[in-house]
């Protein structure tokens, strides 16, 4: 078999509140992710999903545990191989869209690609590619403020695959959203997917979980099954 794209062993996360209070939002999570799969992280809030993608998307260190990007283990690394990581590797989407509302549809989705050695134009084509591929070539000139919460999201879905990562995560993709809106946002993750990228997503939403081919539960910190 070949080597998971991710693999989290024993990974723990706990934050102390002083006074010899801690409190745990991870506890001995273990973990294969294969290339090319799309895992669905679902469980109570407070279950500790954000933090299981947060420690695999290297926004966050464990506290202890060990996390492997094919084959390296990322858990030593300095924090400049961890941003690269995180430019090169992986694209995220935020429940909250993070969009920089004095930007324009386009600016936000070629933004990621001024550290690259592409010059504007070349920056503005790739960028323009994206939001075609979502649908929304004709509102690239538009500011955040003046999109829908689906268009939104779907700006957030192209600034994350700018750079052709390796893995997509997306928290509660689809929870500020109308059906409609989920909808289109659900088959962009089908689209994606069938390109051979990645997926982990965490969503309260039944339908996005029971999409992927696999479901991971937690609660109470645990990967419960």
């Amino acid at each position: 078999m070949s080597e998971p794209v991710l693999k989290a062993v024993n990974l723990n996360k706990h934050y102390s509140l002083g006074r010899g209070h801690e409190v745990w939002g991870l506890k001995d999570a273990n973990l294969s992710i294969e290339k090319g799969s799309w895992l669905a992280i679902s469980g109570p809030s407070g279950s500790g999903k954000s933090t299981l993608l947060a420690i695999l998307a290297a926004l966050d260190r464990p506290t202890s545990g060990e996390l492997f990007f094919n084959g390296e283990n990322l858990s030593s690394a300095n924090d400049v191989r961890l941003a690269h990581y995180r430019k090169k590797k992986i694209g995220i989407v935020f429940q909250e869209y993070q969009l920089f509302e004095e930007l324009s549809a386009l600016e936000n989705v070629s933004m990621p690609l001024v550290v690259t050695n592409l010059n504007k134009k070349q920056r503005q084509e790739r960028g323009m590619a994206l939001l075609e591929s979502v649908g929304l070539a004709d509102r690239a000139p538009h500011q955040p403020r003046q999109l829908s919460g689906g268009e939104r999201q779907r700006v957030a879905l192209a600034r994350a695959l700018v750079h052709d990562p390796e893995i997509i995560f997306a928290d509660e993709p689809t929870s500020n959203i109308d059906k409609k809106a989920a909808d289109s946002v659900m088959k962009l993750f089908h689209s994606f997917n069938k390109r051979g990228n990645t997926l982990v997503i965490v969503s309260h939403s039944q339908e996005l979980a029971e999409a992927a081919e696999r479901q991971l539960y937690m609660d109470a910190g645990r990967i419960v099954s």
